[in-house]
């Protein structure tokens, strides 16, 4: 596997909200593998992708879910890479309770969050490769493409 940049949904319906992001990632040519696994529907898959990812090259994971949004402290607690939690809109209080559950994540679990929604994905995904260009530098200028759209 080539992609360095997972994207963890909790439901199908979380596309909708993120799709303007991940055509982003498309049109700059960067590799993202994307997974819909529920981590209070289905726990057991989430399980077993951690335990999978890092043996298959991903370097940094971002982790989208609304209300309860344990799916990104699910899997920070399971790899030994970065997590970056992304709230989304929805449930009863439209994102800030899902914002308030990751970054409410116990000590000893390495979990960043960039905010509620849209634009708290992209700012996710530049903060991947920002992360990704540490030390492939490839992603360098695919990162200033992307901060350039926002200018």
């Amino acid at each position: 596997m080539k992609e360095k940049i997972a994207i963890v949904l909790g439901s199908k319906t979380d596309y909708q909200e993120l799709k303007d992001g991940i055509a982003l990632l498309e049109k700059l040519s960067i590799d993202y593998r994307l997974e819909i696994i529920s981590a209070h529907r289905n726990p057991e898959k989430l399980r077993k992708f951690c335990k999978d990812i890092e043996d298959h090259g991903v370097k940094v994971v971002v982790a989208c879910a609304g209300c309860a949004a344990a799916l990104p402290g699910f899997i920070a607690s399971y790899v030994n890479i970065p997590v970056i939690g992304v709230a989304l809109k929805g449930g009863i209080l439209d994102g800030l309770d899902a914002l308030f559950s990751i970054v409410s994540t116990p000590k000893g679990i390495g979990l960043v969050s960039s905010g509620v929604g849209k634009s708290a994905f992209i700012n996710a995904l530049i903060f991947s490769l920002e992360i990704l260009s540490l030390r492939d530098k490839k992603y360098f200028s695919k990162l200033i493409m992307l901060k350039k759209k926002f200018k």
